[in-house]
């Protein structure tokens, strides 16, 4: 199967850059290769439409003149403007082979398309204010604009915004994607995002954008026991667990088992309801997975009942209260296999000391903890212990609301009791979450969230 766009920091970029070189092709082959791919997405997004492309000095530039020369290869009206000239060998190189005029892009009239091809992914500073204006009048003028590899203004590596940066309508990655695709702002500072070929080796990658999961029916011998049976622990506020369990339900388990929420008295039939004071329900070996945390409480009486269910060392999923009483416990708590789901907010109290972007936070975690990550967010992070990540971006909006995290953690759990893989199932569960979320359209709340996740994994069969 052919694997999913990788995401490569600069240093990561380079080194892969390096390996194609190695192979035997040269850095100007390279550009020109790159050039090409791009110049054929704008081709075929914009057609005809007469094209202004914008250059910088170094090898983002040089790609700039390579696509220009290929627009006007296939008859597109093309003009070319720069800020300044080429400084790089290969970017000469292509100035050159480009043959045509090139203009100054202060004094440049805008077109109907504009190409931001000013600065790539070394820049570690932003534009001066009159180019960063300039770049932001042309674009404002332009009926369709596209940036190459990233718009010119942003940190690669961050998703910052170094200057004033346009929104684009297509932003065009070269080889790899780039943590600024993903990111905000930056992120944001596209409409689309299309990454074309260019021979780096995905394989060698370890962070990727999340892509749909394939999953499996039940097979023919089934039964509930063999799909996957899952525990959650209610506590203080049954109704949090309650979510969980009806989440769990759907996605995929063949048996959700709720303890402690005796007060619950609108809960499907098909949830079995059971005492924690039951031993033998309790440490059932027939559990794939334990849920708990959702609504549990922070008192004694809540430590006391997390330690006693942890004590069974299931694969286990640890959400909202039961990441505080980590902070109490530490990481030594946890059984071999562990998800935790912290939001923004329950990291910063559970890793203090751990900074930068979700990415480097979600795979320090994973490493220090032993446990795969889920850091949710706008853009989510999934990474596990040994460098494995995925990143899921331009989650709904919607999902800004009470219980979302709740089923995010049902999900969770039903996918680690399913496959016995904390990471394979924190990726298929923020997937899952995200296209129920889309099916429910706008305004829902996590109650109606749960009904599309029938659907949501049916697209995945």
């Amino acid at each position: 199967m052919k694997l999913p766009w990788p995401i490569l920091s600069v240093a990561e970029m380079r080194v892969a850059e390096a390996a194609i070189f190695a192979s035997g092709v040269e850095e100007y082959a390279l550009m020109q290769r790159a050039g090409r791919a791009a110049a054929q997405l704008i081709w075929r997004a914009g057609g005809m439409r007469p094209t202004l492309v914008l250059c910088g000095p170094g090898n983002n530039g040089g790609d700039g003149y390579v696509i220009a020369r290929a627009l006007a290869d296939k008859g597109v009206p093309v003009r070319l403007a720069a800020s300044a000239d080429p400084v790089t060998s290969s970017a000469k190189q292509a100035r050159v082979d480009w043959g045509g005029p090139v203009e100054d892009i202060m004094t440049a009239q805008g077109a109907m398309q504009i190409v931001d091809a000013l600065f790539g992914i070394g820049l570690t500073r932003g534009l001066d204010e009159a180019l960063a204006g300039r770049l932001t009048e042309l674009a404002r003028m332009a009926e369709r604009t596209y940036a190459v590899d990233v718009p010119s203004g942003v940190a690669s590596d961050s998703g910052a915004l170094l200057s004033a940066v346009p929104c684009f309508d297509l932003c065009i990655a070269l080889g790899a994607l780039k943590p600024a695709h993903v990111l905000r702002p930056a992120a944001m500072r596209f409409r689309q995002l299309i990454c074309c070929d260019i021979g780096v080796d995905r394989a060698a990658a370890r962070c990727f954008r999340l892509p749909k999961p394939r999953l499996m029916a039940p097979a023919d011998d089934a039964h509930k026991y063999t799909r996957g049976m899952v525990a959650v622990v209610a506590g203080e506020m049954p109704g949090a667990a309650a979510l969980s369990a009806q989440a769990a339900a759907p996605g995929g388990a063949g048996y959700v088992k709720l303890f402690g929420a005796q007060a619950i008295v609108d809960l499907p039939h098909a949830i079995v309801r059971a005492s924690l004071r039951d031993e033998a329900a309790r440490a059932d070996p027939r559990i794939g997975a334990l849920l708990i945390g959702p609504g549990l409480g922070r008192d004694e009486k809540a430590m006391a009942k997390f330690t006693h269910v942890a004590d069974v060392r299931f694969p286990t999923v640890i959400d909202a209260d039961g990441l505080y009483i980590i902070e109490k416990t530490g990481f030594s708590i946890l059984p071999e296999k562990a998800v935790l789901t912290p939001h923004a907010g329950e990291f910063a109290r559970l890793f203090p000391d751990i900074m930068g972007t979700a990415i480097e936070q979600a795979q320090a975690a994973a490493t220090r903890s032993g446990a795969v990550v889920v850091l949710k967010g706008p853009t989510s992070v999934i990474a596990a212990p040994d460098g494995r990540t995925m990143v899921a971006d331009r989650a709904s909006r919607w999902l800004s609301t009470a219980g979302t995290g709740d089923v995010l953690a049902g999900l969770c759990a039903s996918r680690l009791a399913v496959t016995g893989d904390p990471f394979q199932a924190a990726c298929e569960a923020v997937w899952l979450q995200g296209e129920a979320a889309r099916l429910a359209g706008p305004a829902f709340i996590a109650d109606d969230l749960i009904g599309h996740i029938p659907l949501a994994l049916a697209a995945c069969l």
